[in-house]
């Protein structure tokens, strides 16, 4: 029985690899800007989110050379070259308010804000297109590969990322009891609370196609994924144009200093 079971688990683990190298060669992980050499399960092309990116890139640039220009000027057109510089300064820094959610103007019209992230998440037809990305992109098998020898408190201890937690496997809260990372069975033993009970748990399913990428938790999730490397792009936008604006300030204010003095 116990060699069964081991041949059973061996024959399972090589399934899984040979799905996931097949769908690695079919579906590639995508690379985004600002991610360096990690690979992104966030599936932003869906939302159009790269031709942002590029969008800000170019801008900075940009506001490079608009910055370099100000500092020609500052000693012929102090009041043109500070105006110059104070404008994509200021939507810069607005920019980055948006991204963090701090701002007034953000609302659901503005790509990459909290709010516009939370309409997307809720378009069901959306989200048909981003479970199928999400689970085109391996994650879950990724996990299931390296969790195969892990018992249930190894599990419980493991670092899952947001996605992992949300989509690969159930909500904590529900009464099912571990086998593997992606097979789950009910505890009868478990009680709930009716009132508590979380819906998502009757959305759990143990076929590997569709697990929980039907739960609400799913979509926060990746919501939560989504949206965190977008704050950090507010706040290093935020960051940078604070940074700029105190630097051109006090340039222009030690230059009509030294204009005013001779």
């Amino acid at each position: 029985m116990i060699k069964l079971m081991v041949i059973q688990q061996k024959r399972y683990k090589c399934q899984l690899l040979k799905r996931t190298n097949i769908n690695r060669l079919k579906y590639p992980r995508r690379k985004t800007l600002f991610q360096g050499n990690s690979f992104s399960y966030d599936c932003e092309w869906l939302f159009k989110l790269p031709s942002l990116q590029i969008g800000i890139s170019i801008g900075l640039i940009c506001v490079f050379f608009i910055c370099n220009a100000a500092l020609f000027l500052r000693a012929r057109m102090q009041m043109v070259g500070i105006v110059v510089v104070m404008v994509p300064l200021t939507v810069m820094f607005t920019i980055g308010l948006a991204f963090l959610g701090a701002n007034s103007m953000e609302n659901r019209r503005i790509p990459a804000t909290p709010l516009w992230f939370e309409m997307k998440i809720h378009d069901n037809e959306l989200w048909n297109n981003i479970k199928e990305c999400i689970y085109d992109t391996g994650v879950c098998r990724d996990l299931a590969l390296t969790s195969t020898k892990l018992k249930s408190y190894d599990f419980s201890m493991k670092k899952l990322s947001s996605v992992e937690s949300g989509c690969c496997r159930p909500p904590a809260d529900c009464p099912l009891q571990y086998v593997n990372a992606t097979f789950w069975e009910k505890n009868d033993q478990m009680q709930t609370d009716s009132d508590t009970y979380n819906p998502d748990c009757d959305l759990w399913k143990n076929d590997r196609d569709a697990l929980c990428y039907d739960c609400l938790t799913c979509r926060q999730g990746y919501m939560k994924a989504l949206r965190s490397k977008w704050l950090k792009l507010g706040v290093f936008l935020v960051c940078m144009a604070l940074l700029l604006i105190s630097s051109h300030l006090s340039l222009f204010l030690v230059t009509m200093w030294e204009l005013h003095i001779s």
